[in-house]
């Protein structure tokens, strides 16, 4: 299998439940979550199916994952921030506030022309947070690259109040769902070492 990705949290993930991949990095450009007229949910299928297609025609005999999360709070989608100035937009605007984390997920197989797309969501609480409290999390490095521009696998954990939903979501990839995503193309985890790179 090919994970559309060089996400570590995804690679982790999937590594974690056991699933045997290769992980290669998608060439499409990522689609600006700022002009997408559709709601997050659409945004997102769209470019987990656009990461996955990427690497289609360079591995057409193989099942390829491609996902893609964002953060949507009434409306308005959060994606990666652009710099540390829009992460501490980003920050503000979700602190204090019940937010979805949405992840599409795309599975195909070019060869038999099959392929899936669902999308997980995870409502998130974060508690408030102080302008001091944001800038020592942004002196941290952890925002970068990351939807919403915090990562609940770090230490953005502790402004998390309450998580509904899959963890594993928030982290990049609703692990549950894919599992059984796979299972409908004959993949299943096994034991040991389950990541090339």
């Amino acid at each position: 299998m090919i994970l559309a990705s060089q996400s570590p949290r995804r690679v982790d993930l999937l590594r974690e439940a056991g699933i045997a991949f290769e992980a290669v990095a998608p060439t499409c450009v990522e689609p600006d979550a700022n002009s997408w007229a559709s709601g997050p949910e659409e945004f997102v299928r769209s470019a987990a199916c656009q990461k996955a297609c990427s690497v289609a025609d360079r591995h057409r005999d193989r099942v390829i994952l491609g996902a893609d999360t964002v953060v949507a709070l009434d409306g308005r989608i959060y994606g990666k921030p652009a710099d540390r100035d829009d992460a501490r937009r980003i920050l503000s605007a979700l602190a204090g506030v019940t937010q979805d984390v949405i992840t599409g997920v795309t599975i195909l197989q070019p060869t038999k022309g099959r392929q899936l797309v669902e999308c997980g969501v995870t409502r998130v609480t974060m508690r408030p947070m102080s302008e001091a409290e944001i800038e020592a999390y942004l002196d941290s490095g952890e925002w970068e690259g990351k939807a919403g521009a915090y990562g609940i696998q770090g230490t953005a954990d502790r402004f998390v109040e309450k998580v509904e939903g899959s963890f594993s979501n928030v982290v990049g990839l609703p692990v549950e769902r894919v599992l059984r995503m796979l299972a409908e193309f004959d993949i299943r985890p096994m034991s040991g070492p389950s990541v090339q790179q």
